[in-house]
């Protein structure tokens, strides 16, 4: 699957492990670059979609066209599929899921 980012920032913070760091956390940042190379692996969003551990589901609501991995419990990798294929997505943020 090709992946794109919705703003420099969010490139730098995936090509960056001490940016990410910084932003996140550790444990978030790891499991944020770990997330994007798996779905860079897959071959599609369905396919992302079952693998195990990633919980890749759409959102509803506002967010409705989104679509959401479990990074930790809180937080979440947010993404939205360009083409009609599902082939290929651009992340749009890591969110604190129940802002706490």
């Amino acid at each position: 699957m090709r992946v794109t980012f919705r703003t420099r920032k969010l490139e730098k913070l995936f090509a960056s492990g001490n940016a990410a760091r910084r932003a996140y956390g550790d444990h978030v940042a790891k499991r944020h670059v770990q997330r994007v190379h798996m779905l860079r692996a897959a071959r599609d969003v369905h396919e992302a979609a079952r693998l195990p551990g990633l919980n890749t589901h759409p959102l509803k609501g506002n967010r409705d066209g989104q679509w959401a991995i479990i990074l930790t419990g809180f937080h979440r990798l947010i993404f939205r599929v360009l083409d009609d294929a599902g082939e290929v997505i651009e992340f749009e943020e890591v969110s604190k899921h129940y802002d706490d």
